[in-house]
């Protein structure tokens, strides 16, 4: 009997209105996603990949509207629930991770409350046990001084620390999904490493189907089960990691692929 996706996405449309114009943002995409399996959507600054997973977690704003499709979760519609039920379901079963994830932290509440926060908002836990938790996370998101981070406000925290510690949030839900758009665009080439590393393990540990939206085809190619392309707003080419990169069948995959820096003389390990 096939393996049944977490998420299974149905000619997906999201469009874009101006007073003269329609902008096709994602235009009739389809994708699934397994448990235990990250799928990369790879694409340029336009290309759709992260209207696409903005799409899926129902968080388009005007004036974008998603005008047609299906998004598929564990047997539910997502697009059929009514916003009340969507934010249980948002952290809960689906967690996301945004570019500047940092940015949504609110400047006036220390982090440690916020984290508990987020949590308790999910799970039942002791406050012992939720402090305890935090700074395990933290600390594996490669913030030194987890104590110190947590009695932080945001705004005495830099862009990077910011963007470790609503990492930390999201990967403690142990979602079934987890979307992750751009997550390490805004870290260091070391820190870059342990978060990707963290994200593979959350997916051997607790089965967590993984969707990675970046632009970066050496990130993708380290990290993802299948690979999904887009461009234009439509997904061009899509399948397992290795058929895609050194069997590329679309043009503009080839392009992606040809603009990786070469090591030794080669671009990826098979």
């Amino acid at each position: 009997m096939p393996e049944a996706p977490i998420l299974e996405v149905k000619d997906l449309k999201t469009y874009f209105y101006s007073k003269d114009s329609v902008v096709k943002a994602v235009d009739g995409v389809s994708l699934c996603a397994y448990a235990g399996r990250i799928t990369a959507l790879i694409g340029g600054s336009g290309s759709g990949k992260s209207v696409m997973s903005r799409s899926i977690m129902e968080l388009i704003d005007e004036p974008g509207k998603i005008v047609g499709g299906e998004v598929w979760l564990n047997g539910r519609d997502l697009r059929t629930l009514p916003e009340k039920q969507m934010r249980k379901v948002r952290g809960k079963e689906i967690a996301m991770i945004f570019q500047d994830v940092g940015a949504s932290l609110d400047p006036i509440r220390i982090v440690e409350s916020q984290y508990r926060e987020s949590i308790l908002a999910h799970r039942k836990m002791a406050k012992a046990d939720c402090r305890s938790l935090e700074k395990e996370m933290l600390a594996k998101m490669h913030l030194t001084d987890p104590e110190r981070v947590m009695v932080s406000y945001p705004f005495e925290l830099s862009g990077g620390m910011k963007q470790r510690v609503g990492i930390a949030m999201s990967m403690t839900a142990r979602p079934r999904l987890l979307l992750a758009d751009e997550p390490t665009s805004a870290l260091d080439v070391t820190i870059q490493a342990e978060v990707v590393r963290e994200m593979k393990k959350l997916r051997e540990q607790y089965e967590t189907a993984i969707i990675l939206v970046t632009h970066n085809m050496g990130v993708a190619s380290y990290i993802s089960d299948k690979i999904g392309v887009m461009c234009k707003g439509e997904l061009v080419e899509f399948g397992k990691r290795d058929d895609v990169i050194f069997h590329p069948k679309h043009e503009y995959t080839k392009k992606l692929l040809a603009a990786v820096p070469r090591l030794e003389g080669k671009r990826f390990a098979k």
